[in-house]
């Protein structure tokens, strides 16, 4: 199984949009999250990762056809170091979720940007927290922190490591 991750362009924007309703759809159900009157649930800042340096969007492929997404970006609640990033959006394709591809995608991102991570999951998402406990403690040995937010800011469980060290 070839799994790739590779840097969306501007021209797979909607790609990445389409993909993006086959992710809300699925966190609906956590979310209770409504479709508009045009029955699409839209991610109001999915223009940004074509516009701002700090945005990072990524397309999944397994054995050359989509498999999913990564936005990676430098918003996060509990960095005050601007270089620190984050998991903004995460979504496997259900074909191919339990086949070890999502912590391959995972450790390829994280490799990518050596320094001080952050990844939240909503406290609905128990699969999501299940998902990056193993992933994370698989990746750094165990050496993450992890907290639970409940506030303005976030509210569920954050966890953060810095890679820094792994990758030199």
């Amino acid at each position: 199984m070839k799994i790739e991750v590779v840097k969306a362009t501007q021209q797979q924007k909607s790609v990445l949009c389409n993909l993006m309703e086959l992710y809300q759809y699925d966190l609906s159900k956590i979310e209770a999250k409504d479709v508009d009157a045009y029955g699409l649930f839209g991610y109001r800042y999915l223009d940004y990762y074509w516009t701002e340096p700090q945005r990072h969007p990524f397309l999944i492929k397994v054995d050359e056809k989509l498999a999913g997404f990564v936005l990676v970006n430098q918003h996060t609640c509990l960095h005050r170091d601007n270089n620190a990033r984050s998991i903004a959006e995460f979504f496997i394709l259900r074909r191919y979720r339990s086949q070890g591809i999502g912590e391959q995608v995972a450790t390829q991102i994280f490799d990518q940007f050596p320094g001080s991570w952050e990844v939240r999951q909503t406290a609905f998402n128990l699969d999501a927290q299940v998902f990056w406990s193993k992933v994370i403690n698989q990746y750094t040995n165990g050496a993450f922190d992890e907290v639970f937010l409940n506030d303005d800011r976030w509210h569920g469980p954050i966890k953060t490591f810095n890679n820094s060290e792994k990758l030199t």
